[in-house]
């Protein structure tokens, strides 16, 4: 049995000190790595985060030399710090949101600065027993009133922080006068130093690389169509196993397929961005007045869409349902024309829409040509053949659910192609070049029209690429062999008949 001395216990703790030290140095070492890794990731995911950051630093370094030389802390004393302050709180990533805020700020304190000298005053006549109860029941009324008023949704969209300003300056002001004697100088501090501190966030946020809001709604309403583009193009190459669809995503980046996750929680950005871009003076292509709530709209139509392309992702995944298996060829063929006509539609009013022009005739021929699609698809549903293939009703429920959510698309596309002509018209964009690309050629949206006119009559659009790309699909899918070896004939109607 041995006995442990006292240099064995200190070499122990040692030994053990040595590697709790060791142990703590590289868990810090590995955070700070790691920070620096999510450091350098978001800055090089949006370089004007880095900007932004230095723009704040300036405008609080400017706002700061209140208190740094002594003429201007003469004027303003401690309040001073107001100007600071409203520099932290008011300076956003955007002019819109800047300016909305700084206007808000400087009217809610003008406002509530002019009420609660008023009050003050008013106070005053009832004396010394009556003052401090009139000064509490004024401030009880317009709490009580302004916290109600934020509750109306137009009020709360776009003056929300102008009200909550309002109650603390009403207040603030109500309250010191009862102590204070020079309400009105501290009244007008206040207000100066606001406004001062708002017009350096404005100037600065404006003069120095500016983000406005406006353009990223604008930016982010392309990007979402663009989104449902890339995943209705690679639809046909991941569910439907389809020659024609993995051509087209044979170069592709798969991660694309799963964008449009990010379009179903963009209403609140949208809203948010819509707000701030009414605040904005008008900027390059952006006029006054310009049509924010399309927008709005617009947006709301690709999130349904985007619910539809999202149970159509979770309803067909390649470990759950295997269409590729239990679909007819003409079915497949059907489903992947919708597809990639409804991607081609997404994804040139993406881009028409980025580059503020109008949609082109090409858009128009890409929804005709998905709607033939859909015409065909419903034929062969409604075929007994696919009922005699698959008797069992497990069987045809997938298939029913791709047809149905694909034509649903299809509506939401035709829907998003005419809002997006209404604000091509409205914001009065630019048309395009004719003699540069013919096939760009803009047309009014009156997709309908042209759809139930028929080929004969689409030759009066002055748009030539259509009619070919029209006549031509026509001639391919007015007839199809049933299994039985009928020729199926597409009449003007829609309808097909047999042809012997």
């Amino acid at each position: 049995m041995g006995f442990t001395t006292s240099e064995d216990d200190k070499t122990n703790f040692v030994a053990r000190a040595w590697s709790w030290i060791h142990h703590l140095s590289k868990t810090l070492i590995a955070k700070f790595v790691g920070i620096a890794t999510m450091a350098k990731k978001l800055a090089q995911d949006d370089p004007r985060r880095v900007i932004h950051s230095a723009k704040v630093g300036l405008a609080i370094t400017l706002v700061s030399l209140f208190y740094y030389f002594q003429p201007l802390y003469d004027s303003f004393g401690v309040s001073a710090m107001w100007a600071v302050m409203t520099v932290v709180v008011v300076f956003e990533f955007t002019v819109g949101a800047t300016l909305g805020k700084g206007l808000n700020r400087a009217l809610a304190t003008l406002l509530a600065g002019a009420l609660g000298v008023g009050a003050h005053h008013l106070a005053n006549l009832c004396g010394k027993i009556g003052e401090p109860i009139l000064i509490g029941l004024f401030v009880y009324i317009f709490a009580a009133a302004s916290t109600f008023m934020r509750f109306f949704p137009k009020i709360k969209a776009r003056y929300d922080y102008g009200f909550l300003i309002f109650i603390l300056t009403f207040s603030f002001i109500s309250i010191s006068g009862y102590r204070a004697d020079e309400i009105i100088d501290l009244a007008h501090k206040r207000l100066s130093t606001i406004v001062i501190g708002g017009s350096v966030s404005l100037l600065t946020n404006t003069l120095i690389f500016p983000v406005w809001a406006g353009e990223e709604l604008h930016n982010s309403v392309a990007t979402n169509m663009e989104k449902l583009g890339h995943f209705l193009e690679g639809f046909g190459a991941i569910y439907l196993k389809t020659s024609e669809g993995e051509a087209n995503t044979k170069d592709g980046n798969k991660s694309l397929f799963q964008g449009y996750k990010s379009v179903l929680n963009s209403k609140n950005t949208e809203e948010i961005m819509a707000n701030f871009a009414r605040w904005e003076p008008r900027h390059g292509l952006f006029r006054y007045h310009h049509p924010w709530n399309q927008y709005i709209k617009l947006g709301s139509l690709i999130r349904q869409c985007a619910y539809r392309i999202d149970a159509l992702d979770a309803y067909f995944k390649p470990d759950i349902q295997k269409p590729a298996e239990i679909l007819q060829e003409e079915i497949r063929e059907a489903c992947t024309k919708i597809s990639l006509e409804s991607s081609k539609t997404l994804k040139k009013l993406g881009s028409c829409l980025k580059a503020m022009t109008h949609p082109s005739c090409s858009v128009n021929a890409h929804i005709v040509s998905s709607k033939a699609a859909v015409k065909i698809l419903k034929t062969f549903l409604k075929s007994s053949s696919l009922y005699n293939q698959h008797s069992e009703l497990l069987q045809i429920i997938p298939i029913a659910t791709l047809a149905s959510l694909l034509i649903d698309i299809v509506d939401c596309t035709e829907k998003i192609a005419e809002f997006t002509y209404d604000l091509a018209t409205l914001a009065r964009f630019k048309v395009a070049n004719e003699s540069n690309n013919l096939e760009e050629k803009p047309i009014r949206s009156n997709i309908n029209q042209l759809d139930h006119q028929g080929v004969n009559q689409v030759s009066q659009v002055d748009c030539p690429q259509i009619v070919i790309s029209v006549a031509e699909l026509t001639l391919m899918t007015s007839k199809s062999v049933d299994h039985q070896g009928n020729t199926m004939v597409a009449n003007s109607d829609g309808q097909h008949s047999l042809e012997d």
